[in-house]
């Protein structure tokens, strides 16, 4: 089986977690039914944007990141207190772990930003959050990230997107990564997604 750390920050946005738990989802019923995914947060209960309540499968200090294949962190509200958690020593050290042991790790949106501040982004390509100004960018490149304005950027096994609308790119690219291209094509298939690509 392989293992999916949905690392959640307080704040974090709920449509972003939940295109992992979807995708990874569909495919442990009906694709190879290899994909796992495990939540997680610094604390065992995570507040959401918009005030959903998460209990986690783990905390933080509960995670041996040799059980997983990937790390996937959704992005989140400065205004819900996503920096809070996503900016602490704990949480960056568990970016730091994942990459030194050379797992995959996804990020949608501002989740990049924890990313860069961790270092693991240094002098590589990378985005987060196109909008308001470019602001987030332009954050993003202070951590001497290669910031590339392109919907999903993946450099080696880190994987960054825009925005929300990206997001589910990013859950189907951690899937191909994880199994193959032609399982993942199956996936989009019977959740639909291959037919609304046709029809555009």
């Amino acid at each position: 089986m392989k293992k999916i750390l949905l690392l959640l920050a307080k704040g974090f946005e709920t449509y972003e977690a939940s295109v992992f738990i979807d995708v990874m989802g569909w495919n442990l019923l009906d694709g190879d039914k290899t994909t796992k995914i495990v939540t997680c947060g610094i604390n065992r209960e995570v507040v959401s944007t918009f005030g959903l309540v998460v209990h986690t499968d783990i905390t933080l200090e509960e995670v041996n990141v040799d059980d997983y294949e990937a790390l996937a962190i959704p992005g989140g509200f400065e205004e819900y207190g996503f920096y809070e958690d996503s900016y602490s020593e704990e949480f960056l050290n568990l970016i730091r772990e994942f990459y030194n042991k050379d797992k995959i790790i996804a990020s949608i949106c501002v989740a990049a930003l924890p990313l860069g501040k961790s270092g693991v982004l240094t002098n590589k390509r990378a985005t987060t959050y196109n909008l308001n100004n470019g602001n987030r960018q332009k954050q993003l490149k202070e951590f001497g990230v290669d910031v590339i304005n392109e919907p999903v950027v993946v450099d080696g096994k880190i994987m960054t997107c825009w925005n929300p609308s990206t997001a589910i790119d990013v859950a189907f690219k951690l899937l191909e990564f994880l199994t193959s291209k032609s399982n993942t094509d199956y996936i989009k298939e019977i959740m639909g997604f291959k037919n609304n690509e046709s029809n555009q």
